[in-house]
C-alpha cells in the first residue's frame, strides 16, 4: 500500500472524508486498477453523501469483496424496500468472496435486520463475533436484537446491556452504543415513574380519608396501607432492577445516566414525587401540601415528553 493510500485510510478513520477522497484519487491516478483505493474512494463518496459516484466507483472492482460491501452500504441507505433487498444480496456476495471478514457478516446482519429477517441477522452478528470478538458494531447490533425481545425472552434486557457496554468500551469514538445505553437508562427511569405515580395516588387517597375524619384504628390502618404501598412498590421495583442488572453493569449504566441530561432531568420530578409522597403521610392535615401532587404529576408528564424529544435529538447519525 502506497504512502498516499495509507494516509487516505487514516484520514477516513478520522472522519476527514474529503481529504481522504483526494488522496485516494491521487493514488488512483497512478494505479487506476488498485481495488483497495477504489473501495476507499467509494466509501469516502458514500460518507459524503455522493451515492451515485460511490456506485460508479465500486463497479471498477467487481471481484473485490470490499466493493460489494461498499455497494451494500450505499444501497442500504435507501428507503425503498427494493434497495434494501439489493443491499442484502450485495452483502451476501461480499461474504461469499471473503467469508473470514467479520465486517462482511455484520453487513449481512444489518441488511437482514432492515428487511425484517431477524434470525439471519442474529446468526450473522454471532458469526462476525466468532471471527472477531472485538467487533463493536456486531456487539451493538446484536444487542439491539436482544433489546427488541426483552418482553418475550427472560434475560434479553441484561444481554442487551452487556453488549452495549462492551461495544462502547471497544470503540470510544462510536456514539451508537452509548446512545443505546442512554435509552436503556431512560426506559428504566420511565418504569420507575409508574411506581412513583402509584405511590402518589395511594397517599393522596389516604390523606383525603384521614382529613375526612378517620380516627383510631381506621386512621392507623390507612397510614399502614399507604406506607405498605410506598415501601412495597419501591422495594419490588428495586429488587427487580437488582435481578436484571448484574453488579458489573451497574457502574457503566450509572455513569451513562449521570452524563445524560434528559435522564437527569427526568430523575428530578420522580425524586420530587417520592419525597412528596413520604412527607404527605406526615403532613396529611395540610390540604395545600397534598394538592401539590397534581402539579408534580403534571411536571413529570411534561418532563417525560421533553426528555424523550431531547434524547432523540442526541441520537447519532446512522
Amino acid at each position: 500500500m502506497s504512502r498516499a493510500l495509507q494516509q487516505a485510510d487514516a484520514l477516513f478513520d478520522l472522519g476527514r472524508h474529503e481529504q481522504a477522497a483526494a488522496l485516494a484519487a491521487q493514488h488512483l491516478a497512478g494505479d487506476p486498477d488498485d481495488a483497495n483505493a477504489l473501495v476507499l474512494l467509494a466509501r469516502c463518496r458514500h460518507s459524503l453523501g455522493d451515492e451515485q459516484q460511490a456506485l460508479t466507483t465500486v463497479e471498477h472492482a467487481p471481484q473485490h469483496w470490499a466493493s460489494h460491501y461498499t455497494l451494500g452500504m450505499v444501497l442500504d441507505r435507501g428507503a425503498r424496500r427494493k434497495r434494501k433487498r439489493a443491499a442484502y444480496e450485495s452483502a451476501r456476495r461480499a461474504v461469499a468472496l471473503a467469508p473470514e471478514e467479520s465486517d462482511a457478516h455484520v453487513l449481512v446482519g444489518l441488511t437482514a435486520h432492515h428487511t425484517g429477517n431477524h434470525r439471519v441477522a442474529q446468526q450473522s452478528y454471532e458469526t462476525a463475533l466468532r471471527l472477531n470478538p472485538n467487533n463493536s458494531t456486531a456487539h451493538n447490533n446484536l444487542s439491539l436484537l436482544h433489546l427488541r425481545r426483552r418482553w418475550l425472552r427472560p434475560g434479553s434486557w441484561t444481554r442487551a446491556a452487556e453488549g452495549f457496554v462492551q461495544a462502547a468500551a471497544l470503540d470510544l469514538e462510536d456514539r451508537h452504543a452509548r446512545h443505546n445505553l442512554e435509552n436503556m437508562a431512560w426506559g428504566t427511569l420511565m418504569g420507575s415513574r409508574w411506581v412513583a405515580f402509584a405511590g402518589t395516588v395511594a397517599v393522596a387517597l389516604g390523606s383525603a380519608h384521614l382529613r375526612a375524619g378517620a380516627a383510631g384504628t381506621d386512621a392507623l390502618v390507612t397510614c399502614l396501607v399507604c406506607a405498605a404501598v410506598l415501601v412495597g412498590g419501591w422495594g419490588g421495583w428495586l429488587l427487580w432492577q437488582a435481578r436484571r442488572v448484574p453488579p458489573h453493569l451497574r457502574r457503566p449504566l450509572l455513569l451513562v445516566a449521570r452524563g445524560c441530561r434528559p435522564v437527569l432531568g427526568m430523575a428530578l420530578p420522580i425524586a420530587l414525587l417520592i419525597v412528596h409522597a413520604a412527607l404527605a403521610l406526615v403532613l396529611w392535615r395540610s390540604a395545600l401540601f397534598s394538592a401539590l401532587a397534581i402539579p408534580l404529576v403534571f411536571f413529570a408528564l411534561v418532563m417525560s415528553v421533553a426528555g424523550r424529544t431531547a434524547l432523540q435529538q442526541r441520537a447519532p447519525k446512522q
